[in-house]
């Protein structure tokens, strides 16, 4: 059972502390006093992660895991570990690090859950129906870290996951913008930078920037299966199939689990392949074409701009994601947040 922690947020590292939380403008910082203790049920590469992390930062968290010898092996690693799902109850965040097809399992089990809850799935649409089916009372926003590795499993875990990276907290209509901004909060003490967006938002692009590059890669690995082509591969064979090794279970799962979204931009995807392929008799039309996405790939990611303070209210949370900012630091106690987004190139 997870131990409420006293007056603060106190690591036991101050040093680690501000190394990871005060650090950088980019991967933000805590200013509300109140401690957040964490549950994470899943162990695998995040939450295992998430558990390598939110312990590093001071929070008092706990794991559980179906498998005893995740468990295990997290408690050989010196980390809290419960036996069942029930120890989890008092964590006031509970973030389900579980993959999509486990959800249905372990949802109706936390019907009377009294806490925030919040999932690291890379798809919002179908987990939020879970949700709404399974535990219509428990406060929920949807949440998604955009980080990971072709490997899997606890042994893969790494508290530097989240360093710098986006972690996506979805905000609808429905979404208790206090809740909201615990969840951004928690976030940004990880490491991440916390982008706001609808679950429509984020599963189309997730579709574009996740999904149907695991589908491509896992068909150039096809398309090169005889003996001479897999001789002559280097980097771009490599660099372009290197997710091709992830799990099929966890690729099936993100990809079919955003079948509409991801059908949508593979469609567009061969559209695109179609129009290269028109190019290639006329050498001018080809260049011109790759000067386009060449264009784009080298101005990515942007350069950010300047660190301001922004209100909290869901249309300009959400008008900062569309515009590819993120929040680097949230303040409860002002109902604000520091944002950054990328600078706008003047011509």
């Amino acid at each position: 059972m997870l131990r409420h922690p006293g007056v603060g947020c106190r690591s036991a590292d101050n040093a680690a502390r501000r190394r990871l939380v005060g650090a950088q403008q980019e991967t933000g910082k805590v200013r509300s006093s109140e401690s957040m203790d964490i549950g994470v049920v899943g162990l695998g590469l995040i939450g295992g992660s998430l558990l390598r992390r939110a312990h590093a930062a001071g929070f008092r968290v706990s794991g559980f895991d179906a498998d005893a010898a995740t468990r295990e092996a997290a408690r050989q690693a010196g980390y809290e570990v419960a036996d069942a799902l029930a120890g989890l109850a008092d964590a006031r965040l509970l973030v389900l690090a579980v993959p999509l097809p486990a959800l249905a399992t372990v949802l109706p089990e936390l019907s009377g859950y009294g806490g925030l809850l919040t999932d690291v799935t890379s798809v919002k649409e179908p987990v939020t129906r879970l949700v709404a089916r399974h535990c219509p009372s428990v406060r929920f926003v949807a949440g998604h870290p955009m980080a990971g590795k072709e490997t899997s499993g606890f042994a893969a875990a790494d508290a530097d996951l989240f360093e710098g990276r986006v972690w996506v907290a979805c905000l609808d209509e429905d979404t208790d913008l206090d809740d909201w901004l615990r969840l951004a909060e928690t976030a940004c003490a990880l490491g991440a930078r916390v982008v706001p967006a609808t679950v429509a938002e984020h599963d189309t692009a997730a579709a574009r920037i996740s999904h149907v590059p695991h589908v491509l890669a896992a068909a150039l690995s096809l398309l090169a299966a005889d003996p001479l082509s897999r001789a002559l591969g280097a980097g771009s064979f490599a660099d372009g199939t290197r997710v091709a090794q992830s799990s099929p279970e966890l690729a099936a799962a993100m990809c079919a689990g955003n079948a509409g979204p991801v059908a949508a931009e593979l469609r567009r995807l061969v559209e695109e392949l179609a129009e290269a392929g028109n190019r290639l008799g006329d050498h001018d039309a080809f260049r011109d074409w790759y000067a386009g996405a060449r264009e784009l790939r080298v101005d990515w990611p942007p350069e950010p701009g300047d660190v301001r303070r922004l209100p909290v209210t869901t249309e300009d949370l959400l008008s900062l994601g569309r515009a590819g900012g993120w929040v680097t630091e949230v303040d409860r106690g002002t109902r604000s947040v520091m944002v950054r987004q990328p600078q706008v190139s003047v011509a």
